[in-house]
């Protein structure tokens, strides 16, 4: 039997908002199950689960991949009634913090992003972002780490958005240099990059480490502005790193921002810079 947490699919997170949903999902597949006159070892045993995750997911404790519900409604004969539910359990998947991020993201018309310590999460592929959930201290267990690489490709979805937002991203020097995951992924990385930093609603710059007026030194700073022209941002050296949304602080984020961007290499420097590092690798 397969009790790999990584196949099934992961546990509902206390007081989470979309426990309800998780818990309704559970309860169909346990209709479906009975309805189909299998006891719960029996229906593990064809999808290849024990009897104990069947139940589990059953009472709405653990999340099943969208893979999941697809094979049991055709195990179940159930005509749909769990497939239609792959969407919802996809999102539900995804911790509460990134599904909140992403719910925003998806309505950001304008976004400004500064990182100095690693390459920002929208950038990121895979295999970088699983590198560096697994530098994590304490280690986290190989399920949070594939849960939360999943979850920070989901959010990619904001490249595919019509009418696309604007997208500014300023990168320090050593995050581009920093061979997180090794020399192979750090390459695959940049060269990714270089394809989203070429899009027309992305502006990519770097922040050379020699600068020496730097107005990045209070860390990342985010700043995602929305249609009804309201705002929220962030900073971690500012307002105690909680995000804000009045208009008085957000001038302050963005003062720094645009002294930032004016201080980095320009786009096409910033281009040139990161295909010098290729050129190392």
């Amino acid at each position: 039997m397969n009790e790999g947490v990584d196949e099934a699919g992961w546990d509902v997170e206390p007081g989470d908002e979309i426990e309800p949903v998780v818990q309704a999902v559970g309860h169909l597949l346990k209709v479906c199950r009975e309805g189909a006159g299998m006891r719960p070892a029996e229906f593990g045993e064809l999808m290849g689960y024990g009897e104990d995750m069947v139940r589990k997911m059953e009472r709405g404790q653990r999340i099943p991949r969208p893979e999941f519900l697809d094979r049991a409604d055709t195990v179940l004969k159930a005509q749909g009634h769990l497939r239609a539910f792959m969407e919802d359990m996809r999102k539900a998947r995804y911790p509460k913090k990134v599904r909140e991020l992403a719910e925003m993201e998806e309505r950001a018309i304008e976004v400004l992003l500064y990182r100095n310590h690693n390459i920002h999460g929208l950038l990121q592929t895979p295999e970088y972002a699983k590198a560096l959930f697994e530098t994590h201290q304490p280690a986290l267990t190989a399920d949070v780490v594939e849960r939360e690489t999943a979850a920070r490709m989901s959010r990619k979805a904001i490249f595919e958005r019509d009418p696309a937002p604007t997208l500014g991203f300023v990168q320090e020097q050593v995050t581009l240099e920093r061979p997180i995951g090794g020399r192979m992924v750090l390459r695959r990385q940049l060269e990714h990059l270089l394809e989203v930093a070429q899009l027309r609603n992305v502006t990519f710059q770097v922040m050379p480490t020699e600068r020496e007026d730097h107005a990045g030194m209070q860390g990342l700073i985010d700043v995602m502005k929305f249609g009804d022209g309201t705002a929220i941002g962030r900073s971690d050296g500012a307002f105690n790193g909680r995000p804000v949304s009045s208009h008085r602080d957000l001038q302050i984020l963005e003062l720094r921002y645009g002294m930032i961007r004016a201080q980095a290499l320009t786009p096409k420097e910033s281009l040139a810079f990161v295909e010098q590092v290729l050129g190392r690798l």
